[in-house]
Parts: C-alpha cells; sequence; structure tokens
C-alpha cells in the first residue's frame, strides 16, 4: 500500500476516534437530562440508555457557579464516567443524614475549586418531589486512605467530593476536595 494513503488512512482514524467521543459525551448527557425529566415527571427510575447501571437522582444546580448537572445513583467508576454520582450508602436530600455526591475533580466536579463558604447550591430529588437550599458551611481536603469522611446521621448535609488537587498531573491520588453544605430551605 502507498506511504500516504496508508498516512491518510491513520490521520483520518484518528480525527474520527477523537471526534467519537465528544460527539458520544454530548449525546448521553442528553440522554441523561431526558431521562432526569421522565423521572422527575413520574418519580420512576429511568435509565438513560438500556445498558446503564444507573439512572437520574438529583438535579444539582448553582446559580453563582454556572452549574446545572444531573447526579446519577452510585458512584462507581462506570457512573462517574458520564457525571456526578450519589453514594448509595449516603441519605437522599433533604432528610436528616448526609447526602455524599462526588464528580471527577476535571469534568464535573472541576468548579468546586472557585466554591466558597457562603456559596448556595438547589437540589432537586425525584424521590421527595422537593427543592432545597444548601449552604456552603465548610472545605476541607483529607487524605482518604488516614480519614474518612464525616457523616452526620441527623444534620441534613450535602457532601461535594473530588479528588485533590484540581491540576494533579496524574490521577489517583489518595486526597480529597470536600465541600460540605447544610440544608438552610425546603420549598
Amino acid at each position: 500500500m502507498n506511504k500516504s494513503i496508508l498516512l491518510a488512512i491513520i490521520g483520518i482514524s484518528t480525527f474520527a476516534y477523537g471526534a467519537y467521543m465528544p460527539i458520544k459525551a454530548e449525546a448521553a448527557q442528553y440522554m441523561i437530562q431526558s431521562a432526569w425529566n421522565v423521572a422527575n415527571k413520574t418519580g420512576y427510575q429511568v435509565k438513560p440508555w438500556n445498558w446503564m447501571d444507573s439512572h437520574p437522582v438529583i438535579r444539582l444546580k448553582s446559580a453563582k457557579h454556572n452549574q446545572d448537572l444531573i447526579v446519577l445513583e452510585g458512584d462507581t467508576g462506570n457512573v462517574l464516567a458520564f457525571g456526578p454520582g450519589r453514594n448509595i450508602e449516603s441519605r437522599h436530600p433533604g432528610r436528616a443524614g448526609t447526602t455524599i455526591i462526588s464528580a471527577h475533580r476535571d469534568t464535573h466536579f472541576d468548579f468546586l475549586e472557585d466554591v466558597a463558604i457562603g456559596d448556595q447550591f438547589e437540589v432537586d430529588s425525584i424521590y421527595t418531589k422537593q427543592n432545597y437550599q444548601y449552604q456552603v458551611s465548610t472545605i476541607k481536603i483529607i487524605d482518604s486512605d488516614k480519614v474518612d469522611i464525616n457523616i452526620s446521621s441527623n444534620q441534613a448535609e450535602l457532601k461535594l467530593v473530588t479528588c485533590y488537587p484540581f491540576n494533579a498531573v496524574v490521577a489517583g491520588g489518595s486526597l480529597r476536595y470536600v465541600v460540605t453544605a447544610n440544608l438552610v430551605q425546603k420549598s
């Protein structure tokens, strides 16, 4: 085969693969949003696509940080590849106890670097059909190899967790950035 034809095929293949990933990611977000809309209206668990091992459960918004995120149930690697995930052992929003939501530091939770004490988050849940306002009370960096995330059994709070530092070249360290917000209003 001609060397220039081979290089052209390799170039086109590389471009196609590079374009495929962003298109796939965008299509996934559209399907997750669509599943959230149906689940929010009906209260039923709706998978974004048949083979997905999760479903949307929470909508997390921050007007200050221009964020509107659909949170999926579970926080496994498969789930976090598509969006933030609620730890299934944590509480649902608005109830006494801690709701834990995790996401990657370089995608959905990259904005946490700019969050400050006093910032507010709006949270909707398919299970309670209510809107909740949470206000950031603490921001901590912990070493997950040495310290567990503090879980409350009586304080209604939201913990947003991501890896730290935000600009790390190599992912997978033990440091976690934990933003804690307390429930301030139900509507």
